[in-house]
């Protein structure tokens, strides 16, 4: 569960982390990177996809910056995944809604 959210930092079950992250049922990735830094890309999901989630939750950053690329969201789309991008403050309130609801993956860019 996600405790907090500020710019750069996030707490997750007790763990600050200051890089970008993904959340995993099981884990937490605490150094997500992504090939453009404020675009999501299909090779950002690579470690993802596999896990078959049913939700994917994506911080688009502080200000919302970060855009989710139109073939990611149709790859998604195609996969049965619920993509669901919005501010990270706002995405961190939405997977820990959906948490206890279905099979969800948040990846989460802590800045801009």
């Amino acid at each position: 569960m996600i405790e907090g959210y500020e710019f750069g930092r996030i707490v997750i079950d007790g763990k600050t982390y200051t890089s970008d992250v993904i959340i995993y049922p099981d884990r937490v990735d605490g150094s997500w990177w992504r090939r453009e830094g404020h675009e999501l890309c299909i090779s950002d999901l690579a470690k993802i996809l596999p896990e078959n989630p049913q939700a994917l939750v994506i911080g688009t950053g502080n200000a919302g910056i970060m855009r989710v690329l139109e073939e990611t969201k149709s790859l998604c789309a195609s996969k049965g995944i619920e993509l669901i991008a919005e501010p990270t403050s706002k995405a961190c309130n939405t997977y820990n809604q959906l948490l206890s609801q279905k099979k969800t993956i948040a990846a989460l860019h802590l800045t801009c």
